[in-house]
C-alpha cells in the first residue's frame, strides 16, 4: 500500500509542483473518492484513491527510462521563458511523459536521463549516493600535471571547494587540452567555474556518462530506452528502479529522432573511438509540466512515482 501526502501525488503526476499543488487543494479543485478535500497534508493511498483535478481523473501509467543524447543550444527544463529549444520537444515520441534528471547547461552536450520515476530521479540526484558523471573538457591552455592534481584534489569556488575528482590527460593541442573528468557532485556550472578559478576556460563541455549510462549510437537529439540490463545494473548501485520494466516493443529497435538536425548539430558528434570530440566538435491525457518547479528534477512540473505514476485522463498535454 503506498500512501503518501496528496500533494505529493499531484506533483509526481506532473499536474503541478508540491507547492502549486498546495495551492489546488486549498482552492478546493482536488476530489478524493467524489470528495472534495481541502487540509493539506492529507494523506492518500496513490494506487487505490480515486483522485480527480478539476474533475479530471488521474489514473496510472508505466514507468519510462530514457537516456537523450541532448544537443548544445537547447535547454534541459521543460520550458523555457525565453523560447529556446527545450528538451521537452525532443522527448515528445516518449510512450508517457517524462522529465529530466537535473540538468545539462544550455552549451553542454551529451547524456541526460529522464523518467517518470520520481524516486528514481530523487535517488540519482541526491548528494550521498555520489552518482559519477563523465565528461569530456576541452580547455584554454596547456595543462600540466600540477595543474591536473589541482583539479583532482578539489578546486576553491565561492560556494566551497569542491570535492575530488578523477582527471585523465586526454591529449594537447597547442595551447589547448583535452581531459576526461568524473565528478560526483552537480553543482550549477561547477566546470565551467573551475576551469576559471584556475585559468583554464573551458571551451567545450560533452558529458558523455551518467551513472554509467552512454549515449553511445545516439546522435544529437536522439533518445532511447533504458535496456533492463541497464536499469538492473542501476538498481544494484543505487537501490533504484524500484522494479526492472521492459522498454515498449516499438522502441527496442533504435532510437527516436528529436527535430531536424541543423549544420551546427554535427558538432555534437563523438568520436567512437575515444569518445572523446573530434578537435573542436561536441559531441495520456496528461495535465501535468507546467505548473511550476518539482523539487526532485528542478523542471517545469512534477515527475512520476515509483510505486506507479500517474497522470491525468483528459486532454493531451
Amino acid at each position: 500500500m503506498s500512501i503518501v501526502r496528496l500533494q505529493k501525488v499531484l506533483a509526481r503526476a506532473g499536474v503541478a509542483s508540491r507547492r502549486a499543488a498546495e495551492e489546488l487543494i486549498a482552492a478546493g479543485r482536488v476530489r478524493v473518492d467524489g470528495r472534495i478535500v481541502t487540509e493539506l497534508g492529507t494523506k492518500v493511498d496513490a494506487r487505490r484513491a480515486r483522485i480527480e483535478v478539476n474533475g479530471q481523473r488521474i489514473v496510472a501509467e508505466p514507468s519510462a527510462y530514457v537516456v537523450l543524447h541532448k544537443p548544445r543550444g537547447v535547454v534541459s527544463t521543460m520550458h523555457d521563458p525565453q523560447g529556446r529549444p527545450s528538451v521537452r520537444e525532443l522527448l515528445a515520441d516518449a510512450a508517457v511523459r517524462v522529465y529530466p534528471v537535473g540538468r545539462l547547461d544550455f552549451a553542454t552536450s551529451g547524456v541526460i536521463l529522464a523518467t517518470n520515476d520520481g524516486d528514481f530521479a530523487e535517488a540519482l540526484m541526491h548528494p550521498r549516493r555520489a552518482v559519477p558523471k563523465t565528461y569530456v573538457v576541452k580547455a584554454q591552455g596547456a595543462m600540466e600535471p600540477k595543474d591536473l592534481d589541482v583539479w583532482r584534489r578539489g578546486v576553491e569556488l565561492e560556494d566551497g571547494r569542491t570535492l575530488p575528482a578523477k582527471v585523465k590527460l586526454l591529449r594537447h593541442e597547442g595551447d589547448k587540452t583535452w581531459i576526461e573528468l568524473v565528478i560526483t557532485e552537480g553543482r550549477n556550472q561547477q566546470i565551467r567555474r573551475m576551469g576559471e578559478a584556475t585559468g583554464f576556460r573551458v571551451m567545450r563541455l560533452a558529458r558523455v556518462a551518467f551513472a554509467g549510462i552512454t549515449a553511445e549510437g545516439l546522435r544529437p537529439g536522439e533518445w532511447r530506452y533504458l535496456t533492463a540490463d541497464e536499469q538492473a545494473k542501476l538498481k544494484t548501485e543505487y537501490g533504484v528502479p524500484r522494479r526492472v520494466v521492459s522498454p515498449p516493443a516499438r522502441e527496442r529497435r533504435g532510437a527516436r529522432k528529436g527535430p531536424p538536425r541543423d549544420e551546427h548539430a554535427r558538432d555534437d558528434r563523438m568520436s567512437r573511438d575515444d569518445r572523446t570530440p573530434r578537435d573542436d566538435r561536441m559531441p495520456r491525457g496528461e495535465l501535468g509540466g507546467r505548473g511550476g518547479r518539482s523539487r526532485t528534477t528542478g523542471t517545469g512540473g512534477g515527475i512520476g512515482a515509483g510505486e506507479g505514476n500517474f497522470r491525468v485522463r483528459g486532454r493531451r498535454g
